[in-house]
């Protein structure tokens, strides 16, 4: 959590930048300003978190010169637009997860930053908690075998939220839980051979539960969401000598405990010093710093293969968001 300074501007005063404001407190960052379309939701939100300015167009945001690093927390059906303005304006930008709505729309963007030389990342947060580093190094060290198995859930009661349900602002369950646990096996076995996925479809056409078994040589994963219950959001990691086995809401502090064929076992019980949010920051802020246009940690070509993935999950479902460019409109996403 320890980072240099940096000055950020947060596009969009929503729900998670709510978080993300509290989280920049315990960092050695600050928010200098917020964007929203509407300059009293700006000035409501500067009020109760100390952000010095308010800016009622996102065009006056990427455009100040006391901004560093833009912020971008507005539904998924935004985030290509709001992400080239941004780096249009030679801005680097963290992404609120999913990056995109499609894997066209994610290629785009990092395409876009290549050419500008600005620093971006999706802002999947879990990918940079204590426990999820630590697990991914013993997977690597060997610590429970070749791996042959993984499995992750993310539900959640979330199908009243308005957004959720509208298929215009890509809303549904996979990319906004589903994007989880499909992200966490991708970071330990990358894309796998084949997807196949089933589920249910809510009234408006949005995903609301989804199944989806994953192919790799030599393993299998399976990932599963849903907005219309709640789960205890659990995964594991299974290998020829153990398995690790992560407590309820693995993306968040959950901690895991290893459990090896021979009997041995260990437990990895991280305390968060403050949200989680604090780690993502703090990458951004030392890569910007050491002029990084990408995390080594979780650089583009992940995020890329994750969004190529649930594009695949989508087309499966039979799910297009209007006006997109990608797998959804019936094509199918190469793997």
């Amino acid at each position: 959590m320890v980072c240099p300074p940096l000055r950020w501007g947060i596009l969009g005063p929503g729900g998670i930048a709510r978080t993300f404001a509290t989280a920049v407190r315990a960092t050695g960052t600050s928010v200098a300003a917020v964007g929203s379309r509407s300059q009293e939701k700006a000035q409501q939100f500067a009020q109760e978190f100390g952000i010095p300015q308010a800016c009622g167009s996102y065009e006056e945001l990427v455009g100040r010169a006391d901004v560093d690093a833009i912020y971008i927390a507005t539904p998924h059906s935004e985030h290509h637009a709001n992400a080239l303005l941004a780096i249009g304006a030679g801005k680097p930008v963290l992404i609120e997860k999913a990056f995109a709505r499609s894997v066209s729309e994610a290629r785009e963007i990092v395409d876009a930053a290549a050419e500008a030389g600005v620093f971006a990342m999706e802002a999947m947060w879990s990918r940079f908690l204590p426990h999820m580093v630590a697990a991914r190094k013993l997977v690597a060290e060997g610590a429970i075998g070749t791996v042959n198995y993984v499995s992750a859930d993310h539900c959640q009661t979330v199908s009243h939220v308005p957004r959720l349900a509208q298929l215009d602002l890509a809303g549904g369950a996979l990319l906004d839980l589903g994007v989880y646990p499909i992200s966490f096996i991708h970071s330990l076995l990358g894309v796998p051979e084949a997807i196949s996925a089933t589920g249910s479809l809510s009234p408006e056409g949005c995903d609301a539960s989804s199944a989806t078994a994953l192919t790799y040589p030599g393993a299998l994963a399976v990932a599963s969401t849903s907005m219309m219950t709640r789960s205890p959001t659990r995964a594991w990691i299974g290998g020829t000598e153990g398995y690790i086995d992560f407590g309820p809401q693995f993306y968040r502090d959950s901690g895991f405990e290893v459990v090896r064929h021979d009997g041995e076992r260990a437990r990895f019980a991280p305390t968060l010093r403050a949200g989680g949010f604090e780690y993502e920051i703090a990458e951004v802020s030392r890569c910007i710093s050491s002029g990084q246009c990408e995390s080594v940690t979780f650089p583009l070509r992940d995020t890329v293969e994750v969004m190529q993935m649930m594009d695949e999950v989508r087309r499966q479902l039979a799910v297009c968001y209007p006006g997109e460019n990608g797998a959804g409109d019936g094509s199918r996403t190469r793997l």
